[in-house]
């Protein structure tokens, strides 16, 4: 039996009858993209043997997939941000530099630390490895300028203001090298490395990598 556009028409019940509405069509759509994704970040984990390395993978991945699932969700809903809404501060919740008060008191000191971001390579900038280490002036990188900062304050003031570096997994193993140069500095140095997330593929939203140890693009 054939239906022809006009039967189609006019008679719209006859033919799925059960559609989903949109927002049911984007939540059934949600649970499958979820399933997937959680089988494949178990797939990219099995790949790793050493059992340490697996778990601090299988940890990355977990935070990774609550954000890709909250994602899901708010896709789902149709929630889009509201620009009417969004306002910047007023004068008065900003205060200039310039209108800081000057403290004399080192004692403020002991509380400080200093964060530098130090994940991003320098290829752009004609550098192989982290961006800190390429040379600004005379000789110097970023990352020694930094360090000279930091080892002014704290011979100047009597304190010991820790330098901490927030490495990437593309920077970790370099940087480790480069700041063994200033082993007889007054200074420490920490590090630690940033969560490690895949790209999502747009059509499939899927992770691009097709292992745990994927291309640096990916």
């Amino acid at each position: 039996m054939t239906t022809s556009p006009s039967d189609v028409a006019t008679n719209p019940e006859r033919h799925h009858p059960h559609t989903l509405s949109a927002v049911d069509f984007h939540s059934a759509s949600s649970g499958v993209a979820a399933k997937t994704m959680r089988t494949e970040l178990n797939r990219l984990a099995n790949a790793i043997q050493d059992m340490k390395a697996r778990r601090n993978f299988q940890n990355e991945m977990d935070h990774f997939y609550s954000l890709f699932v909250r994602y899901l969700s708010e896709k789902a809903k149709g929630t889009k941000l509201d620009w009417d809404k969004v306002n910047e501060p007023s004068p008065e919740q900003i205060i200039p530099y310039k209108d800081l008060p000057v403290s004399e008191s080192p004692e403020h000191l002991n509380k400080l630390a200093v964060l530098k971001l130090n994940g991003g390579l320098g290829t752009t900038m004609g550098c192989v490895g982290p961006k800190s280490a390429i040379e600004v002036r005379d000789g110097m990188t970023f990352l020694d300028l930094s360090v000279r900062q930091i080892e002014y304050l704290n011979s100047k003031y009597d304190v010991n203001v820790p330098f901490i570096l927030m490495n990437s997994f593309n920077t970790d193993d370099d940087t480790m090298r480069i700041i063994q140069k200033y082993g007889s500095h007054k200074i420490d140095i920490l590090t630690f490395n940033q969560s490690r997330y895949p790209r999502i593929n747009k059509e499939s939203l899927l992770p691009m990598p097709r292992s745990p140890v994927g291309d640096i693009s990916q």
